[in-house]
């Protein structure tokens, strides 16, 4: 059963069981490469009434990367991608929360990867609301945002003897999570 959004106001955490932070890139210019993370946190406070008070965190651990396959998990775990041994977290942290829309949001916050900090603004649509068997207050919310890898200082990459690259600048980034109010 849905609940009104001002009963919706409170502290929640990302359910991290039922909740996906994850990536789509083009690989040699043909096909996307879909990958996700095993390990991730966050922490939310939600607003009903207020939207704009609200403010969330996600932290994900880099060396979780997993797309599939293990020989390209480890290069992407390498200095030529994400350098998880010396840059072991990815943060995103809300700055700023707009409603544009009857279940749209646009959640802007500072995104940091390899000790790289920029402004983006993340597209999110609020999915529903739901109580679980165990009596817990659920909330779900898709988001994503295209980035320039290289604004974060991920450069690597290789020509192709035809033209074009191996791995594209441009990547997705989607967060589709489940949070669960705290009492």
């Amino acid at each position: 059963m849905t609940t009104a959004l001002p009963r919706l106001t409170g502290e929640y955490v990302l359910d991290p069981a039922h909740s996906r932070i994850g990536f789509v890139a083009r690989h040699a210019m043909v096909t996307k490469v879909r990958g996700s993370f095993d390990e991730f946190e966050g922490t939310a406070h939600l607003d009903g009434d207020d939207p704009g008070s609200s403010h969330g965190r996600i932290t994900v651990r880099t060396d979780s990367i997993d797309t599939g396959n293990q020989q390209r998990d480890q290069h992407l775990r390498t200095n030529d991608f994400l350098d998880a041994p010396n840059h072991p977290e990815i943060t995103f942290v809300s700055t700023t929360v707009e409603r544009v829309g009857t279940n749209r949001y646009q959640v802007t916050g500072d995104l940091t990867i390899k000790a790289t900090t920029r402004p983006v603004t993340l597209d999110f649509e609020y999915t529903g609301n739901a109580v679980d068997p165990y009596g817990n207050l659920r909330v779900g919310l898709e988001g994503s945002v295209t980035i320039s890898r290289k604004d974060f200082g991920v450069n690597w990459n290789a020509a192709l003897e035809g033209g074009g690259v191996l791995v594209s600048d441009r990547v997705v980034l989607e967060i589709d999570v489940s949070a669960i109010k705290q009492n």
